[in-house]
């Protein structure tokens, strides 16, 4: 425990952002920092709340409640507050392998379930959290640790995203020789080229990556599974493989006009750019470009937020952001959004206070639905065609969306960014390993255990449970290589 009326003494206090109009000039983050001194206050404020529900990591009500990790919050709060930062980074990665991104992208459920919510302002956990470990980097205390000793089992993951990252840290670390596949150029999956660079700078990410290399793990970059090689002879090869591609089947949107030039879906948009700006500085225009065009978003989660801020900086001459979702209430509902649920409050997101910056006001459209895309004689996308919707339930119960007649609109568009989420993984693997899938065409494999139908392969992360939180893939890449090293063992120490 820090001080046991630190929640009444001190407020809330969070690092400030470089203004909207100056960081949509660039690609960097965003994000300022607070000092030692603000960042010890803040670890005051976490109280004796007997049982912190902080650390829990349940999905609750379609949501997730606390850090699926179980970060040992309290504890290196306690630590910080008390100036013993070393301890803290200890406690932070004895459950975490990658705080420094977790503590950039992730939205934070431990802070909904913060016990100081109840009555006021949550702890800033998060902020805490990326404070220690770039402290950890800064004083050399977080170096390659090889293991002593190998097993003389190898393992293959596919994927470098989140999930196999963590996966392959853990594998490594029992000793076991470890190689993961990615197919894209560089390491990093979502974390590099699904996370725009202001929220989490690609130099980040390569550094751990280089540390994992330093460590005895293997990367094989440019290598699709099923295609550049057969999904079988790595069942072959290797005494384990354990499947972490990700949901990147974006889920379809086909209504009428969705085939004409300037209707995209996000994903590509998003990598395209990242990639040319890692490659060239976006000298190459080897992207899609939303410079000078009106934009519209359609998808209000983040991704879509991802889309707006892009756009800004590309230079577009509007921006406008739909989501079948109604606006969020100021407050949150006690009886519908009681606590420790993650709050659904208004809130303006970091492209969302960009676009307001610029156009003065929220770019967001709510509880809206798109009807049809119109284009010119030429195939190309002029504008939008929608209708108000509201949400009801229906005669079995179940809720869906009802269009309201007279709420007709037209929207001008060059350019329609589809960002309404991921239908499951990709099928080529699962095909040619004959794998079960569940209702949702994910790889099926139970949650703690991780195995799949066929001997040898597990799978983790988004490729198992749908498209979900990077915290959630840490938390099934670690799982899975401790079930993995059971598996090759008999037994694990692995947590």
């Amino acid at each position: 425990m820090s001080t046991p009326t630190g929640f009444m003494e001190f407020k809330r206090q969070l690092p400030g952002d470089r203004s909207p109009s100056e960081r949509i000039k660039d690609w960097e983050e965003f994000h300022k920092h607070i000092s030692e001194e603000e960042l010890r206050t803040q670890g005051a404020r976490c109280m004796d709340c007997g049982t912190p529900y902080c650390h829990t990591g349940v999905d609750m009500t379609g949501g997730t409640s606390g850090c699926p990790v179980h970060n040992l919050i309290p504890e290196w709060n306690n630590l910080v507050y008390r100036g013993q930062w070393k301890d803290a980074l200890d406690r932070l990665h004895k459950t975490n392998n990658f705080p420094e991104f977790t503590g950039r992208v992730c939205p934070a459920p431990c802070e909904g379930s913060c016990t100081v919510g109840l009555i006021g302002q949550p702890v800033t956990i998060k902020t805490i959290e990326e404070a220690i470990v770039e402290r950890g980097f800064e004083e050399g205390w977080i170096v390659p640790e090889v293991p002593e000793k190998r097993t003389g089992k190898r393992v293959a993951i596919v994927g470098s995203g989140p999930a196999g990252l963590a996966a392959a840290a853990q594998l490594n670390k029992a000793g076991h020789q470890v190689t993961v596949y990615e197919r894209s150029d560089r390491v990093g999956g979502l974390l590099m080229y699904g996370i725009p660079t202001m929220k989490l700078d690609k130099s980040v990410v390569q550094r751990r990556v280089e540390l994992l290399i330093q460590e005895g793990i293997q990367f094989i970059t440019n290598t699709e599974i099923g295609k550049d090689i057969p999904a079988q002879q790595l069942v072959d090869d290797y005494d384990a493989v354990v499947l972490c591609g990700g949901a990147t089947r974006p889920r379809e949107f086909n209504i009428e006009g969705s085939e004409l030039k300037g209707v995209q879906y996000a994903m590509p948009f998003l990598n395209g750019t990242i990639k040319s700006y890692l490659n060239s500085n976006l000298q190459d225009g080897d992207y899609i470009s939303a410079a000078g065009k009106d934009v519209i978003v359609i998808g209000g989660g983040d991704t879509g937020s991802d889309c707006v801020a892009t756009s800004l900086r590309h230079g577009c001459t509007s921006i406008t952001q739909f989501g079948t979702h109604a606006k969020a209430p100021l407050e949150r509902d006690p009886i519908q959004n009681p606590w420790p649920q993650f709050p659904n409050v208004y809130t303006l997101d970091y492209a969302q206070q960009e676009a307001k910056a610029i156009q003065g006001q929220d770019p967001r459209e709510f509880s809206i639905m798109t009807t049809k895309f119109v284009g010119d004689a030429e195939g190309n996308l002029t504008e939008l065609h929608t209708i108000q919707i509201q949400r009801i339930l229906d005669e079995t119960g179940r809720k869906i969306y009802q269009p309201i007649p007279g709420t007709e609109r037209a929207f001008p568009a060059q350019l329609a960014l589809i960002a309404i989420g991921f239908d499951g993984p990709e099928n080529t693997i699962m095909q040619e390993l004959g794998l079960e899938t569940d209702r949702r065409s994910n790889v099926k494999a139970q949650y703690g255990k991780y195995t799949t139908n066929a001997d040898k392969v597990f799978a983790a992360g988004d490729m198992r449970r749908g498209q979900s939180l990077v915290v959630w893939a840490i938390n099934e890449g670690r799982e899975a290589a401790r079930e993995v090293d059971k598996y090759l063992t008999g037994a694990t120490v692995l947590v």
